[in-house]
């Protein structure tokens, strides 16, 4: 193959992959980690302690029963009292053991309810036409006792039933689910297809150290890429939070959320760029080829060390050529 065509492809295939550097890591934090229902519950636990979080919580929940309260019982001549009361019952109850145990059991039963439907897991007629709800009943029922530990007048009439909320429309679900599906494919492909076409590129370039460097730099890229779309990701699900809900809530929740993504999107930026540096750094060394490795060792011929003059004339005397000695040694006399 000509070495133009050959650097032509090689290029080709190192951008493709870092192309898909970014889609890859997306796709596969989609796949493993959102679908994970353990893992989701071990990320959401924390936010049972931010302030913003339990804030949001206590808003939602004490509206809810003051709804149920208006509508079982007629509470508006000190509707003004137990308003806060119950508010301030409520954002108690949310720095309570209680409150985890309920936010974890809330998000687990979320999270199953929403992989359930995505991978059409019941029959058809269950969740075709029907939204996807959970009940909120036991943590209403936690918010009650409390309430009664309290000594709050009605806190024991307070209704507890099965109050359920959508978390998702059931119009959205045909296509979520198709989505859903499709990242489960592209969570495992296209961190492969990438590693392969980096490798690929690099073994079918003529110059492979640049190869080296290009992929390194173009990995680096591709995860600033990531860190910069999840900073606009964060910005743009800000933007559309009605009025009612807690940003500073949502917030929190989406950084936990992408907590994982950031991290890996840092560690593309510092191995990219920790492989071309090394690559520049070492760009000098060469190492011997494996024809002259092979090749016989040649022996050194050693030459006699040069006689000191003493040492010469001796031997020239010894010799009978030249020299002040006559023959027979320095001892000898002459005419003897």
């Amino acid at each position: 193959m000509p070495p133009r065509l050959r650097n032509a492809l090689s290029a080709a295939l190192i951008a493709l992959s870092c192309l898909l550097v970014p889609f890859g890591a997306l796709a596969a934090w989609a796949a493993y980690g959102l679908a994970d229902t353990g893992r989701y519950v071990t990320t959401m636990a924390p936010l049972a302690a931010d302030p913003d979080v339990r804030n949001a919580v206590a808003d939602t929940v004490g509206a809810g029963i003051m709804r149920e309260v208006d509508q079982k019982l007629d509470v508006r001549p000190v509707r003004g009292a137990v308003g806060p009361f119950v508010h301030d019952a409520v954002h108690s109850f949310t720095q309570t053991r209680a409150f985890r145990l309920a936010w974890d059991e809330g998000n687990r039963a979320t999270h199953d309810a929403v992989l359930r439907a995505l991978r059409g897991e019941e029959t058809e007629d269950d969740y075709l036409d029907e939204p996807v709800t959970v009940d909120l009943a036991p943590v209403t029922a936690q918010v009650k006792r409390q309430l009664a530990e309290d000594h709050m007048p009605l806190a024991n009439r307070i209704p507890v039933e099965h109050t359920t909320f959508a978390v998702l429309p059931a119009q959205e679900l045909a296509p979520l689910r198709k989505g859903f599906h499709v990242l489960e494919v592209a969570g495992f492909w296209l961190p492969v297809a990438a590693v392969a076409f980096a490798v690929a590129g690099i073994a079918l370039a003529v110059h492979r150290r640049r190869a080296i460097t290009a992929t390194a730099l173009g990995t680096a890229l591709g995860g600033a890429l990531l860190g910069v779309a999840l900073a606009i990701g964060r910005r743009l699900t800000l933007a559309d939070v009605p009025a009612d809900i807690s940003r500073a809530a949502v917030g929190a929740v989406y950084d936990a959320l992408t907590a994982t993504l950031r991290t890996v999107s840092w560690l593309l930026v510092g191995l990219g760029l920790a492989v071309a540096l090394v690559t520049w750094l070492t760009r000098n060394v060469r190492l011997p080829s494996a024809r002259a490795r092979d090749l016989p060792v040649r022996p050194q011929t050693r030459y006699p060390e040069p006689l000191t003059p003493f040492e010469d004339e001796t031997a020239q005397a010894e010799a009978g050529v030249g020299g002040r000695w006559p023959p027979g040694g320095p001892t000898a006399t002459p005419g003897a």
